[in-house]
């Protein structure tokens, strides 16, 4: 199992060029949950994991990590508690898909490098979680954009972190992987404890895999729950500006989002 870590982000403000993105925002990550961030285009949510993840520092107020504030910490000390899986990763050129999965061992490696067997058995654990290993000796500039997607997933596994936070991880992948990655990430979090933050533009995958949800627009915190409690066709409504009615989800009795749309609102009731 792994050890609880507290993540929490106080009064904080992340610009762009001296444009506020988020603004005075204060959150707690539930830790040992799976917590997923949803809201519209632009809101702020990949800007939120940035901050969090100490990949942009903020403007004002503070994101702490056990109490202290995340930037006073090292880079190695910060890696080795926390990993993070951004929207738009970049492959050096050349580099085949295990010795990508393999740099998510550096963290935990002393200044030597030293390979062993226990970070051999990370990745090749890595990878067959994320059915990427016929493609360890392949180039990852060769792949399929769901291909390489699935291979920073591992990369991002190996680390072996106690806290993960990822950035949309289901984009380029057809809804088959779409599923098998969210249920690795429930597999993970549930078998080892690992605190587990994901960006997802599907409302209804995150409402099945979601212990809380995290509702943005904006840069602001509109909502936040357990799926049950915030998915309301009203909070939709105002985070979205989508028309819809709530059902129970057939398989999970979450909350399902069924878009009205123009041409079907002549048949509500």
């Amino acid at each position: 199992m792994t050890e609880t870590h507290t993540l929490t982000a106080t009064g904080l403000r992340l610009a762009y060029d001296g444009r506020d993105v988020v603004a005075d925002l204060t959150l707690a990550v539930p830790p040992g949950r799976v917590t997923m961030i949803v809201g519209p285009n632009a809101c702020g949510k990949s800007t939120l994991l940035r901050g969090l993840a100490r990949l942009l520092a903020p403007a004002a107020g503070v994101v702490e990590l056990d109490g202290r504030d995340i930037h006073t910490l090292s880079g190695r000390a910060v890696a080795t508690v926390l990993g993070i899986l951004p929207q738009t990763p970049t492959a050096p050129e050349g580099i085949t898909a295990a010795d990508l999965v393999g740099r998510g061992r550096y963290p935990h490696q002393g200044w030597f490098r030293r390979w062993t067997a226990g970070d051999q058995d990370a990745v090749t654990e890595a990878m067959r979680a994320t059915d990427t290993l016929d493609l360890a000796a392949r180039p990852v500039a060769e792949l399929s954009g769901g291909q390489r997607q699935r291979v920073w997933i591992a990369m991002a596994l190996a680390q072996r972190t106690d806290l993960l936070l990822l950035d949309e991880p289901t984009t380029y992948l057809d809804v088959a992987h779409q599923v098998e990655v969210l249920d690795l990430l429930l597999d993970l979090n549930q078998s080892t404890g690992t605190t587990v933050v994901v960006v997802l533009h599907d409302l209804n995958l995150a409402c099945r895999y979601a212990d809380h949800l995290i509702a943005m627009r904006d840069g602001a915190i509109l909502a936040q729950g357990p799926p049950g409690e915030v998915v309301t066709a009203e909070v939709i409504e105002r985070v979205f500006g989508l028309a819809c009615r709530i059902i129970p989800d057939p398989l999970s009795a979450t909350p399902m989002v069924v878009p009205v749309g123009r041409h079907r609102m002549e048949h509500m009731s």
